[in-house]
């Protein structure tokens, strides 16, 4: 029997005495599990991430289509168009979109090498966690925070995906990295790189990028080692770097002639400052964003609150340690209230803390567009304050708190994973018994353990950490083992209690009442994707075998939230004599137009851009491109834009208007070369 335990792989390498030091470095010792566990733990997450990855097919079609465009057409890869003949771009900044045409470039245009850099993208992120975590708080803890992160179900979703979600994510934990070795040097050029990476950032997915940099600020400015002056003109060149590093792409565009690039997708006024600072920026705080899919003043996303981020459309998908966090967080607060300013401790808890508190706080209030993938933005910090904490509070195992609240921490968490498992109530009904059961008995091992032998003790926090994981570690291989499609992908088993997700909303996170006019649903049957309604068992998971591009989880309504799937006879006909015009069809909205494009290899402008709400091209441009002959056939059907200005209902109702319609493989069409007369 032992009454205290002896140096153990966490205290590894030793804490340092002089960890409040000026420039002190970080340890450079390792244990000799260290690099093996780390290898195991990037293999690992590397099969997580790649395994059956080509089952999604385009994955989100709106982006792998203009990743089709930027391969074929430099000016398309640098404005992120959405077509190779630059009619439109896709409503963000296309950093993403930059790393995914060069590898379509270099390997094909294919699902492989669209989804590919992303599951990369993933795995660098693991890595980069545990590094930044690992300089102040030692292997064990950076072990743990990758892999809370790499099992957290929403990074699963997105690192297999291709939204710009993961190269934001991996972006802005490298700023955390340089933050970090800024506080141990003061050097000036680790805070400029912080800006530049936050800068990039900005790149792939605008404003958020921005939400940790007062945090990085804070962080700095309590824990830097240089004297106060000189750590706020540090700061103020940071600033400068991620302004320079993220703005010049909206000052390059804004200063190219409208008439010399693409529309601005997302912006009403073709204005990139506009689509950042309105449809991007405020808009998704207030909920007034012109042209937003059910936007409108006052929301329509949802109930907003500190509440948003347990719910059943988020819950499963990253709050899995959300309550460990907030009380690691307030311990590991609490137990460095009264060091040194430039605690390297204290300032780590900031740090992921505040990034953790800003950027759900935002998530949790924002009334405008909001999907339930964002919070994959979440994964970094919770992972990292459960690494830290549970490093803290091993260290301090022998004080009198530290058994109880490591005890208390691991029964909230799997009492949370019970309530959330069950959520779930057709996916391994049995988990969540294991996960509370298995996790008392954890808990009971640690408060016991200063009087059981070393081996029990350390099998009651292996326990601990294995039953804690569990529930989303679950949640992780279901999503990693599902194809997901179209705009707004969830991650885990379907919701079945009813409360909300799945179970109470309008599909895919939508607000209640926009499936039933978005574009691509005919008389309210939402269209996955144009594969027949049959194919959709449970939650809208695909069965075996299901095309690519066709049935997926998450994915909706073709045309809005998933792209479009033609027939053989409809490529056939497009792809005929498709040389000889600029777009070989036109159709309302960008999913729907995508599945044409990525089919025939060939451009289709997408009318009215991602809603069919931007006003791009007008009824005169249009009907210009027509007489020029520049469009070969326009693809009809009920895809009326989404509370835009009209423009795209204009251009359907004078094409209906002016030429005939005929049929081919199901699909309305019109031939737009051919001599105008009555519609049939």
């Amino acid at each position: 029997m032992s009454s205290t335990l002896p140096a153990t792989p966490m205290d590894w390498p030793p804490p340092d005495p002089a960890r409040s030091g000026r420039r002190r470095r970080a340890p450079a010792d390792h244990a000799p599990w260290e690099r093996p566990a780390l290898l195991a733990m990037l293999l690992a997450t590397a099969v997580l991430y790649l395994w059956g990855l080509g089952a999604s097919g385009w994955a989100n079609s709106f982006y792998a289509a203009a990743a089709q465009a930027g391969s074929q057409d430099w000016t398309a890869f640098f404005f992120g168009s959405s077509d190779a003949a630059n009619s439109i771009t896709v409503d963000k900044t296309p950093a993403s979109l930059w790393v995914m045409a060069l590898s379509a470039r270099l390997f094909g245009v294919n699902a492989w090498s669209i989804l590919v850099p992303q599951a990369l993208m993933g795995v660098a992120t693991v890595g980069m966690l545990f590094a930044t975590v690992r300089r102040w708080y030692g292997p064990a803890a950076g072990l743990i925070a990758g892999a809370a992160m790499a099992l957290t179900p929403v990074a699963v979703l997105m690192f297999r995906f291709n939204n710009p979600d993961a190269l934001l994510v991996l972006l802005m934990v490298a700023g955390a990295y340089a933050i970090v070795r800024a506080v141990e040097s003061g050097a000036t050029k680790w805070l400029v790189w912080a800006g530049v990476f936050v800068g990039f950032g900005f790149l792939a997915k605008m404003l958020q990028a921005l939400l940790v940099v007062p945090v990085f600020a804070l962080v700095y400015l309590i824990a830097g080692p240089p004297k106060l002056g000189r750590r706020i003109l540090q700061l103020v060149l940071a600033g400068v770097a991620l302004v320079v590093s993220g703005g010049w792409y909206i000052a390059v565009v804004e200063l190219v002639p409208a008439s010399m690039r693409p529309y601005i997708g997302g912006s009403q006024e073709n204005s990139l400052l506009e689509l950042t600072l309105g449809y991007n920026g405020l808009g998704r705080l207030n909920g007034d964003e012109a042209g937003s899919v059910g936007g409108r003043p006052g929301g329509g996303w949802g109930e907003t609150g500190w509440a948003r981020m347990f719910d059943a459309a988020q819950g499963g998908q990253v709050a899995w340690l959300l309550p460990a966090a907030l009380i690691l967080l307030a311990v590991g607060l609490a137990v460095t209230a009264r060091v040194a300013r430039t605690d390297r401790d204290r300032a780590g808890f900031v740090l992921w803390g505040g990034w953790l508190l800003i950027t759900a706080g935002v998530f949790s209030f924002m009334a405008g567009i909001f999907h339930a993938y964002y919070t994959v933005a979440l994964a970094p910090a919770l992972g990292a304050l459960t690494g830290m904490g549970a490093v803290t509070l091993w260290r301090r195992w022998n004080g009198a708190w530290a058994r109880p609240v490591a005890a208390a921490t691991v029964l909230v968490t799997v009492w949370w994973s019970f309530e959330l498992l069950g959520r779930s109530g057709d996916f391994l009904p049995w988990l969540r018994w294991v996960a509370l059961v298995g996790g008392l008995l954890a808990a009971i091992g640690l408060l016991a353990s200063i009087w059981l032998p070393v081996r029990l003790a350390w099998a009651s926090a292996a326990l601990a950490l294995a039953m804690v994981l569990a529930g989303p570690g679950a949640y992780a291989m279901d999503t990693a083992a599902t194809p997901h499609g179209g705009s707004i992908p969830s991650a885990g088993p379907p919701i079945t209690d009813g409360s909300g997700g799945r179970g109470g909303r309008a599909p895919g996170g939508m607000p209640p009442g926009a499936a039933q006019d978005a574009p691509g649903v005919q008389g309210g049957t939402a269209r996955h994707g144009g594969a027949p309604k049959g194919n959709l068992p449970r939650g809208g998971r695909p069965r075996a075998g299901t095309p690519a591009g066709g049935t997926e989880r998450g994915g909706g309504m073709g045309g809005l939230l998933n792209g479009s799937t033609p027939s053989t006879d409809v490529v056939d006909l497009l792809q005929r004599d498709a040389g000889s015009y600029t777009w070989v069809a036109a159709a309302i909205g960008s999913q729907n137009a995508s599945g044409y494009q990525l089919a025939t290899g060939h451009p289709v402008m997408p009318v009215g851009g991602f809603n069919g709400s931007d006003p791009s091209p007008t009824l005169a441009q249009f009907q210009q491109y027509v007489t020029d002959q520049k469009i070969h056939y326009f693809i009809g059907g009920d895809h009326g834009p989404m509370g835009g200005n009209g423009v795209a209902s204009e251009i359907s109702a004078w094409v209906t208007a002016t030429f005939r319609a005929s049929t081919v493989g199901g699909v309305t069409v019109y031939d737009l070369t051919s001599s105008a007369g009555s519609a049939s």
